[in-house]
């Protein structure tokens, strides 16, 4: 059983928007990091985004900059991924991933986090 559990991927036309979910399944500390990375077939894997759910402060890869948003609901032990106009090169299969954070940061590198979901995919289609 996985540690994170993805979901709300989906096939979707350019222009849309989708909201990927990751449920937490087992506790990775009390300061969390969470971050969202994906993969193209091919390509390497990147960070999309990542949140420090203590400080609050947030990371984002450049080319979704003021389209995707990464959000916790503590309450649920979920945080989300919201994904607005999204364009076809954003096709990919998309992982949560979590672990403790030392500082306030937001990191987006994959050595960071030691707990990942399987991935929920992402199709955009022009």
């Amino acid at each position: 059983q996985a540690p994170l559990v993805e979901s709300g991927g989906d096939s979707v036309q350019a222009g849309g928007s989708l909201r990927l979910s990751c449920e937490l399944l087992q506790y990775t500390g009390r300061r969390k990091c969470m971050a969202w990375f994906r993969q193209a077939p091919g390509k390497e894997r990147e960070g999309v985004a990542s949140l420090n759910t203590r400080s609050g402060t947030t990371e984002y890869l450049d080319s979704v900059k003021g389209r995707f948003t990464i959000s916790q609901d503590s309450a649920k032990y979920t945080n989300y991924l919201q994904m607005n106009d999204l364009k076809p090169e954003d096709s990919a299969m998309y992982y949560c991933a979590a672990d403790w954070c030392q500082g306030d940061a937001a990191p987006m590198q994959e050595t960071a986090f030691g707990f990942w979901g399987q991935g929920t995919p992402v199709t955009v289609s022009s």
